[in-house]
């Protein structure tokens, strides 16, 4: 099938790689010239486990294609995937003027019967907006679909290739017949191809990001108690989620959560709501709650320490999550910036994140090649990406580069009793503290 993809970031170079993994004929389409000529050469402009591989060997094969030339991708193709940035606007609602730019564009290059498809995280409703903005340059029949991705950074490759469901909202039994077709690789194990309205496919994308974000926060505000009253968070945890009405997915506390994803669609879904008049007071707590918990590290290393000015703190991860460089509302930035403002000297190391780091941080921070590199004179380390490379860490080296034996950790990396024995006074998110006299 000829597939056309607008938009060459984190979804849509994802879809495309995985289309024509799987035959397809795909052409990614991006007005960013020097991004396309990148992607050209080979060059993946982020970081995502199996991506590489996977656009090298399509490209070489012929099956994947790149251009700046939306009009000939829209022309050439039978399905078209909107795959374009929704950012907030001011009021948390999603900005459409991306994908409505590139619905004018479809319309005016529809050359034969298309499939459209959103793809972007996009508000209930924008599918009839797109479509509406077609008809205005077309006299063409097309039809249009709404098909949510639901793509965890860091496994986003293994997720399309093997998704838990795959859900579609469509408006007529030849635009499902089309999308089953394109999808029928991806489905063949027995994982559901959930067709439905559009309007119910829209929300159920923010839905199903709204739910996890609230088990998140909820989480988090437990593991707070749970330090208040003396309980440790990873019995309750266990406990709670081997009940088979809870489960066990999302129920580690942390930092907070980020990324390009929840904190925007739990926004947007607010704002969703507050334009219906419904309210969602339950995600008002949860965004709430999810901005204090950004903090919660930063008043761990003010208590230890006190006075923080000129003093100097490690920290060990900036990506918002393992194994990928997103920085986008990452926890780690908000415990930078918070620590910068109060004087102190931050010393900074992630694998995959330095660089775009770098772009909100600048030269404020000093960058470590390496994990220790990072510790050598640090009053504290803090942890707030849970990196594999920082799980099983010599922990005598660490000792000794530190001026002093404190570990935050913003992940529940470590066990309280062994760092204790090992002379470390070790705080995290919802378990006693582990301390030398322990």
């Amino acid at each position: 099938m000829k597939v056309a993809i607008a938009g060459t970031g984190y979804v849509g170079l994802v879809v495309g790689a995985c289309l024509a993994e799987t035959g397809n004929d795909v052409l990614c389409a991006d007005v960013d010239a020097a991004k396309i000529a990148s992607l050209k050469q080979n060059k993946i402009p982020i970081y995502e486990p199996g991506l590489e591989p996977m656009v090298v060997r399509n490209q070489r094969e012929g099956r994947l294609g790149f251009t700046t030339d939306v009009a000939q991708a829209v022309e050439r193709s039978e399905v078209i995937f909107i795959a374009v940035g929704t950012p907030p606007d001011e009021d948390g609602s999603a900005d459409l003027q991306h994908v409505l730019d590139v619905a004018r564009t479809i319309g005016q290059h529809m050359n034969a019967t298309k499939l459209v498809v959103t793809k972007s995280t996009v508000p209930v409703g924008t599918a009839e907006k797109v479509r509406a903005e077609i008809a205005r340059h077309t006299k063409t029949p097309f039809h249009v679909c709404s098909n949510p991705e639901f793509l965890k950074e860091g496994a986003a490759v293994e997720d399309f290739m093997k998704p838990d469901r795959v859900v579609v909202g469509v408006d007529s039994d030849h635009a499902a017949k089309v999308i089953e077709e394109l999808y029928a690789p991806f489905v063949r194990t027995g994982n559901p191809l959930i067709v439905m309205d559009i309007p119910s496919a829209e929300m159920t994308k923010y839905a199903a990001n709204a739910m996890l974000a609230t088990r998140i926060s909820f989480m988090n505000q437990i593991a707070r108690l749970c330090e208040a009253v003396g309980a440790d968070v990873t019995h309750v945890r266990r406990g709670i989620g081997s009940d088979r009405r809870i489960g066990q997915g999302f129920l580690f506390p942390g930092p907070g959560y980020g990324g390009s994803c929840f904190p925007k669609d739990v926004k947007a879904l607010i704002r969703t709501a507050s334009e219906s008049e419904v309210p969602l007071d339950v995600l008002q707590a949860v965004e709430s709650a999810n901005d204090a918990q950004k903090h919660v590290l930063f008043e761990k290393l003010k208590r230890h320490l006190g006075p923080l000015k000129q003093k100097t703190v490690a920290v060990w991860g900036l990506a918002f999550k393992a194994e990928t460089d997103d920085v986008r509302e990452s926890p780690a930035l908000v415990l930078v910036e918070a620590l910068l403002c109060e004087g102190v000297q931050v010393q900074v190391h992630d694998p995959a994140a330095m660089k775009t780091a770098a772009r909100h941080l600048g030269a404020r921070v000093k960058y470590a090649t390496h994990a220790y590199d990072a510790l050598s004179g640090a009053d504290a380390l803090a942890i707030v990406t849970e990196w594999l490379e920082y799980r099983n860490p010599d922990f005598a080296r660490i000792k000794q580069l530190l001026n002093r034996p404190l570990i935050v950790d913003g992940r529940n990396l470590y066990d309280p009793v062994k760092l204790g024995r090992l002379g470390f006074t070790y705080d995290s998110i919802g378990r006693r503290l582990g301390c030398a006299s322990s």
